[in-house]
């Protein structure tokens, strides 16, 4: 009686941890929950309102640590922004090109063919201004995680007080969603922290959800062009089945309906 139910019990802790709803006590991080997105559908495209706001958030908060490497100025053109205001913004920034006839590098106003600054002149000047901690490239970092959008949205609205018994280490801030729960970057937003030119209200959700999907259209760019063609495809496959169909019933069809007779001779 005792073995049996010792083994219902050990059934039963085994079916519980094997569940995917579940955070085991051993994980390292909370898995993010699952948002709804409006660009995750089949035939969804992305919110160019919501992107234009995400940029906002990450040129006035997250450009002081975090660069954008993998996007150029002209790529924000008819998605975030048209392309007067964009060379407007490129105004703002210098580059360095060259060599010029003289040999020597020089500075120049950017251009749409640039890509977006970095806040640092080399990983060594980041890893300096940040305690040997280089912060990392945002380009890819929602293809980067698992459920990256929810990653990044629970990561950026998850900062809470440690737990009782829970000793951070001096620098450290308490994120469960981060591996580990100790992380280096300090809550970056705050209610109100932007203002919104379209007159949403700038709370830290909001903020939170509009970066969170411009990141994820900075990772998948091609999203809407992608499905586009899908569609086209798949419209263009649908009459080809229709004709491929057509001409093998019409070639086979006298085949497969003739009668064979044996007659005894």
């Amino acid at each position: 009686m005792a073995l049996a139910a010792g083994g219902a019990a050990a059934a039963a802790v085994l079916a519980v941890a094997s569940s995917p709803s579940v955070t085991l006590l051993n994980d390292d991080a909370i898995p993010p929950t699952a948002y709804p997105w409006r660009h995750r559908g089949f035939f969804s495209s992305y919110d160019c309102a919501a992107l234009r706001r995400g940029f906002q958030v990450y040129r006035e908060v997250c450009a002081s640590c975090h660069s954008l490497e993998l996007i150029r100025w002209r790529e924000l053109v008819g998605v975030t922004h048209t392309k007067e205001e964009v060379q407007d913004m490129c105004k703002e920034v210098d580059v360095i090109d060259g060599p010029n006839d003289q040999g020597e590098m020089f500075e120049r106003p950017a251009k749409l063919f640039d890509r977006l600054p970095s806040p640092y002149a080399n990983k060594e000047a980041g890893r300096a201004a940040n305690g040997g901690s280089l912060p990392p490239d945002l380009s890819l970092m929602v293809k980067a995680r698992h459920e990256g959008h929810d990653y990044v949205m629970a990561l950026l609205t998850g900062y809470l007080e440690p737990p009782a018994g829970k000793v951070m280490m001096e620098g450290l801030y308490y994120n469960p969603y981060f591996p580990g729960g100790g992380i280096s970057m300090p809550p970056p937003l705050n209610d109100e922290g932007v203002e919104y030119e379209d007159g949403t209200i700038a709370t830290i959700s909001q903020q939170a959800r509009d970066v969170a999907q411009f990141l994820n259209w900075a990772a998948e760019p091609e999203m809407e062009e992608r499905k586009k063609n899908a569609g086209l495809y798949m419209f263009s496959l649908f009459f080809c089945a229709l004709g491929s169909g057509y001409a093998k019933r019409w070639r086979w069809a006298p085949l497969k309906t003739r009668k064979l007779a044996y007659v005894k001779g």
